[in-house]
């Protein structure tokens, strides 16, 4: 099986619509992405994800790392922690991690989930 790689994930457009994210709060964040990898029984995946403004309520159900491309968002943890995303930012989310996101601009990040 050949490596699956992702050159130049800023130039990708032609992404699959992965629709809106069902927890919303406030405005209707749309999802797209490309996926890369998906592990035997979808245990594991990374991609490419996009995401429209909105403010939601966020609960990450496997570990995931993330490398934000591009926008501005924030992560309220509901223990009140205060996490400010913007480009070239990368951040660990751990499994259970809860709290609300609030998307300013557009992001655009690579990720891998476990």
């Amino acid at each position: 099986m050949p490596t699956p790689i992702m050159k130049s994930p800023l130039a990708i457009t032609d992404l699959v619509d992965w629709g809106v994210i069902p927890t919303m709060i406030e405005g209707e964040s749309c999802t797209s992405g490309k996926l890369l990898h998906k592990g035997p029984g979808g245990r594991s995946e990374c991609g490419l994800w996009v995401c429209t403004p909105g403010k939601w309520h966020c609960h990450v159900t496997r570990d995931e790392f993330c490398h934000f491309l591009e926008g501005r968002c924030t992560y309220v943890h509901e223990s009140g922690e205060v996490i400010e995303i913007e480009p070239d930012t990368a951040a660990f989310f751990p499994q259970d991690w809860k709290g609300v996101c609030t998307v300013h601009e557009t992001i655009k990040k690579v990720y891998m989930i476990r």
